[in-house]
């Protein structure tokens, strides 16, 4: 699908109502670009076959990763969570992001829980 538009990521937020709840707002080949807002904890888990980008575009995040290691981002900075590895991002404030994932890429990769959003309600009028 081509757009004679450009997309404005600030606006593409103030769409999103529910915390980690993404929302794909874009496409690049076979990845969706989407944003999101967290506050509070998700779930441990991991994407076995895709790399998942975390780009923060306001507040700071923490990405628990294994051996007790962890990243922390601010706006305008990124991580790429590598495929397999084990994450639980933390927003101990809302963080609003942006992230870049595969279309294939489950919300809470190999763990379904409560709020997990399958990625067909991610998409939801993208199309």
């Amino acid at each position: 699908m081509t757009r004679s538009h450009s997309t404005d990521v600030a606006v593409e937020l103030t769409q999103v109502h529910t915390h980690w709840s993404p929302r794909v707002i874009g496409q690049v080949n076979d990845q969706y670009i989407k944003v999101a807002k967290l506050l509070g904890e998700l779930v441990w888990h991991a994407h076995d076959a895709e790399d998942e980008m975390f780009f923060v575009v306001s507040g700071r995040l923490r990405i628990q990763l294994p051996n007790d290691e962890e990243v922390v981002l601010t706006a305008g900075q990124f991580y790429v969570v590598p495929k397999g590895v084990q994450h639980n991002p933390i927003a101990e404030e809302e963080v609003e992001i942006v992230l870049i994932e595969t279309v294939t890429t489950a919300h809470t990769g190999n763990v379904v829980v409560e709020g997990t959003v399958p990625v067909d309600r991610q998409v939801g009028n993208f199309r």
